[in-house]
């Protein structure tokens, strides 16, 4: 195994090109620390869903006001993911981990002893900044861990954390809410984040910081080809997934004519096939990074296609809806590896676009969803993911081999 070191303006980010055939003990250790630490971030952020109407009538708000403690976690994310790598300059990567996991613990529990609503977002937003500095660097700290040929197995691992929060997140909320209290539900999740940081401190390896990004270095990035397309990649693919996804449920209620209990296991077969398509993706990105973005584009035009002009059937519905989980569960490590493959010496300031890009998608893709299912009725927003998954796939067959 040799190593690499790669440079930007004469700051070395040391990287291990060449996979191993097999990871250490303490390597996967460390790997399986980010993973619990993605499945602890993404828990807190999705446990709101669940917890709604308690929430909203223990604090005298209405619930479409305790909806926005979503939107502040985003939108304060999204400024992060730009300063997030500049802030920290030369820090040790492991420190910073291990801190962000101290805020999103402190953010959890100020959200479970929150009195009223403004304590409950300012809460919410240190989850934002927790959640999008984790992210931005997770692509780089992963390189570093298992080599820059292994960065899509590494994600895969990282990532399923998220497939799983996904899945388990609002109805174990819901159920802790309804069993001992929506406070303890968020008190739970405060839990997970102290035990994915004392993983930390034990697995991760000192992570010295090879360079200091500024903002020029960021934006200066975007001026590569690469990177361009695999931002617009990431634009197109996760605005049409978030425009249509949100809106599966009134689908499948209003089109397929499913009962609310069919329309759970479809999204129980959704979930499930995340998992396998996350697992999948990262083998595949390793392999050939633009077979892994055709393949994981067409299956989410394809599904999204299927159920437009088929999906009054059952047996369509809950087949093309489980490849859509698929193809959703492959995206959060393929588009990222795409995009660092055009950024092998600045994976850090590449993170930061790379996260930016997915909250700017997941905000266009909720409002033109959301604009669509009104206008023209629920098929429509599942046209716009065919669209916009179709076209990520062209962009993809048109994208340089790296």
């Amino acid at each position: 195994m040799t190593d690499t070191t790669l440079k930007l303006e004469d700051a070395a980010i040391d990287v291990d090109p060449v996979a191993p055939a097999a990871w250490s003990a303490t390597t996967w250790f460390a790997v399986i620390s980010l993973a619990a630490t993605s499945f602890a971030l993404v828990s807190a952020e999705f446990l709101p869903a669940g917890l709604l109407t308690p929430l909203a009538r223990d604090l005298g708000i209405s619930e479409g006001t305790a909806g926005q403690v979503v939107t502040a976690t985003a939108s304060v994310g999204a400024v992060t993911a730009m300063l997030s790598n500049v802030l920290i300059g030369r820090l040790n990567r492991k420190a910073v981990l291990v801190g962000l996991s101290a805020l999103a613990v402190g953010s959890n529990i100020l959200a479970a002893l929150a009195t009223d609503f403004w304590l409950l977002l300012l809460g919410r937003a240190g989850l934002g900044v927790a959640l999008s500095a984790f992210w931005a660097l997770s692509v780089a700290v992963v390189a570093r861990l298992v080599g820059a040929n292994a960065t899509g197995r590494g994600m895969a691992i990282v990532t399923l954390g998220v497939s799983l929060a996904t899945i388990a997140a609002p109805s174990m909320g819901a159920l802790i809410s309804d069993w001992l209290g929506w406070r303890s539900a968020m008190a739970m999740t405060a839990g997970l984040a102290l035990l994915a940081m004392l993983l930390q401190l034990l697995s991760l390896p000192s992570l010295p910081a090879t360079a200091s990004n500024s903002l020029a270095d960021v934006f200066s990035l975007m001026r590569r080809r690469g990177v361009q397309l695999g931002m617009l990649a990431i634009l197109l693919l996760m605005t049409g997934h978030f425009a249509g996804s949100v809106y599966v449920r009134p689908f499948l209620e209003h089109v397929t004519h499913l009962a609310t209990g069919q329309i759970a296991l479809a999204l129980l077969g959704f979930g499930i096939a995340a998992v396998i398509g996350n697992i999948a993706g990262g083998r595949m990105a390793d392999a050939n990074i633009q077979t892994a973005l055709v393949v994981n584009t067409i299956l989410m035009a394809l599904a999204a296609l299927v159920l437009v002009l088929w999906g009054v059937h059952i047996g369509v519905a809950f087949g093309f809806a489980t490849l859509w989980g698929f193809a959703f569960g492959m995206a959060p490590v393929v588009l990222p590896t795409n995009l660092s493959r055009a950024a092998p010496d600045a994976l850090e300031a590449a993170g930061s676009l790379m996260v930016a890009s997915f909250q700017v998608a997941i905000t266009i893709g909720a409002v033109v969803g959301g604009y669509v299912v009104d206008t023209y009725g629920p098929t429509a927003p599942l046209t716009v993911t065919a669209i916009l998954a179709g076209s990520t796939a062209v962009l993809a067959l048109l994208q340089p081999r790296s």
